[in-house]
């Protein structure tokens, strides 16, 4: 059995409703007969010019607002990929044939991405319905005594209502679109690493949350200590938001500094944890650390309460660093030192350190979670560290960010 091919041009043509289609600059690239009819306008006029040439703002109507509106509303369907469905707007058209003549005009808009095969916005759908009937016959006062008159202020109430809501609405995405900003400026300036750029053979990933504002408490770091030897560190703050990203930035600058005075990691972070105590957030933070000579051909790394590292042999074979592992951040009273273990390694050989947020899972051991990190690390350890991050990414299901934060550090040794 055969299936005719569908006309999509043919089906947006004759739609009810009067849509036209926009490239990312806003550009008209299709309109349909709907359209046509509701704006009164030619395909002409329409068709090739940027959106809010062909319909400017009405000079007579000093409180216009539609066409500010609207490109809020478009740059938020371009900036977030998601459909906005708009209250209903005053924007009054031009007049074919009559330049500098406009005609009253009521909308509801909805415009909805078209996403392309990379993910990115490669048309808007601007669909209308026509309400400026409706406008026209529900005044916003009317007498007591008129007929209807209980029924149709109550629509005028509603009408005027959506409009308030979408004012409030526009301004709290304004807000925290400003606070999202703000956040990734602060997570930006927190976990730049200078000699991370010196290292091509080191990739990092940072994933936030889902639904997060981009900002979390794991954090990565990398810092040269001479010129044989550099440490790698991750770390996981209990918490999201900006007030575990601030934690996390505490704790991080803390423990590079600790580092760069003593370069056995164990002892750089005791010194952290002492800190952590200082600060109710810190506590049950969790962080490995591994410093790497590159002349002796060995790490020694330590870690407070975190996932073990991994060493992976271009062979396939897999090594749990597990033997240097103490409780969290903060958590230890006594003055006994934290342990650090030291581990050969043979060119080749690739390490990766890695927040719980990669392999953790609701509802499942945490080991299923580690086993299966392993096993994708076997069978994929020849990888350039860039492209072997992608794939560890993907294979565990969190290349587009999961339900906890992800930090990961892999390096070619």
């Amino acid at each position: 059995m055969t299936t005719s091919r569908i006309d999509y041009r043919a089906l947006f043509a004759v739609a009810c409703s009067p849509s036209l289609v926009l490239d990312p600059e806003l550009v008209i690239v299709e309109v349909n007969e709907a359209y046509l009819r509701a704006t009164g306008r030619t395909r002409e006029e329409l068709s090739g010019r940027y959106f809010f040439d062909a319909h400017p703002e009405n000079p007579a109507d000093p409180d216009a607002d539609g066409v500010h509106n609207l490109q809020a509303s478009l740059r938020r369907v371009l900036r977030s990929k998601e459909p906005d469905t708009m209250a209903v707007q005053k924007y009054d058209i031009p007049v074919s044939g009559h330049p500098g003549g406009f005609r009253e005009k009521w909308w509801s808009p909805i415009n909805t991405p078209v996403l392309g095969a990379d993910g990115e916005v490669q048309w808007i759908l601007h669909r209308v319905e026509d309400m400026t009937e409706f406008a026209r016959t529900r005044p916003l006062r009317l007498k007591p005594d008129a007929p209807g008159a209980e029924h149709k202020a109550t629509e005028a109430e509603l009408f005027t209502r959506a409009q308030e809501l979408q004012r409030l609405n526009e301004e709290l995405r304004d807000a925290h679109d400003w606070e999202r900003r703000t956040a990734l400026a602060l997570q930006e300036v927190m976990l730049h690493s200078p000699d991370l750029a010196a290292h091509r053979e080191i990739a990092v990933r940072y994933l936030p949350a889902v639904r997060s504002l981009n900002v979390c408490g794991d954090w990565y770091d990398v810092v040269d200590l001479s010129e044989d030897t550099y440490t790698v560190a991750v770390g996981d703050v209990v918490g999201h938001g900006l007030e575990a990203a601030a934690v996390m930035g505490m704790l991080r600058s803390a423990l590079s500094a600790a580092v760069r005075a003593i370069h056995e990691p164990g002892a750089a972070m005791d010194v952290l944890s002492r800190y952590a105590r200082a600060f109710e957030g810190a506590l049950a933070t969790t962080a490995v650390k591994a410093v790497i000579d590159t002349r002796q051909r060995h790490l020694t790394y330590t870690s407070a309460g975190h996932l073990p590292p991994l060493l992976a042999r271009p062979d396939g074979t897999v090594v749990l660093l597990d033997e240097a592992t103490n409780p969290p951040l903060g958590v230890l009273t006594e003055d006994a030192p934290r342990p650090q273990a030291t581990v050969a390694y043979t060119p080749g050989d690739t390490l990766v350190l890695y927040t719980d947020g990669l392999i953790e899972r609701r509802g499942e051991d945490i080991d299923a979670g580690l086993h299966r990190l392993a096993d994708v690390l076997a069978r994929h350890a020849r990888l350039s560290p860039d492209r072997l991050a992608d794939v560890l990414l993907a294979r565990l299901g969190v290349a587009d960010g999961g339900r906890d934060d992800v930090a990961l550090v892999i390096v070619r040794l």
